[in-house]
């Protein structure tokens, strides 16, 4: 019988003190077609991390106060934005959401996901400066929504984790690590079980799987996972 790879878990809270209430997360999975290999962008999460350092995953982060108040340049899609909602979001939220995942996307790796504005906006935020607001803003319009995963009460950070999927063969950008993510490569789903990640990025990455076989329609109907612990017990189920 072939054992398991114990997968990564974050830190406990010290016995006592009371559950951190989830932050609002978001992540993206970018997919390519490299000849017959389909991979998906991962990177190295630096040691001076204080959440899950030196473990592999997908690029993302929290929402900052800032993402509500930028303008796409492309909406969500009517059935990803449906979607979101039924999770418990407001529509604007779930903008935030989405525009956190392409922020720290370009944070984090350099690749844009981007399109362009119908005249020049000049952000206060920087890093949108950087990343072409003038000319450019954030493609909602190319993300998919498959999950969505709520970090366990006994841990010492706690995220409530929404996960994007992106077709990133026309991807715009130079590629390059951040002091976040070191190590960014290109792996097939096989490869990145290799790697050292979190035991909830093993299951995002069967998700992954499912969906990219299936094709899935862009429907609002379709079941997005929820990964969440409840009476002390893992739930998988759907929302």
């Amino acid at each position: 019988m072939e054992n398991k790879k114990k997968r990564v878990v974050a830190e406990d809270r010290k016995d006592g003190t009371k559950a951190p209430r989830p932050k609002d997360a978001s992540t993206i999975i970018i997919h390519r077609q490299s000849g017959p290999r389909t991979e998906i962008l991962m990177g190295e999460r630096s040691s001076r991390h204080s959440f899950m350092p030196n473990t592999y995953v997908f690029p993302g982060g929290r929402v900052d106060a800032g993402d509500a108040r930028i303008i796409p340049a492309k909406d969500l899609r009517e059935d990803v934005l449906e979607r979101l909602c039924r999770g418990g979001c407001t529509p604007a939220r779930a903008r935030a959401l989405a525009i956190a995942a392409i922020r720290e996307t370009f944070e984090e790796t350099g690749l844009l996901i981007s399109a362009s504005y119908g005249a020049p906006r000049r952000s206060k935020l920087q890093v949108w400066n950087d990343f072409g607001t003038v000319t450019c803003g954030p493609d909602l319009s190319r993300l998919d929504y498959i999950a969505r995963a709520v970090t366990p009460p006994m841990r010492k950070k706690r995220f409530n984790t929404r996960f994007f999927v992106l077709d990133g063969n026309e991807i715009e950008g130079n590629l390059g690590g951040s002091d976040e993510l070191l190590d960014m490569k290109w792996v097939t789903l096989s490869e990145a079980r290799d790697l050292e990640i979190p035991a909830i990025t093993e299951y995002i990455l069967g998700e992954v799987e499912t969906y990219l076989k299936e094709k899935p329609k862009t429907i609002s109907s379709y079941p997005v996972k929820l990964f969440k612990m409840v009476n002390g017990k893992r739930v998988y189920t759907t929302e």
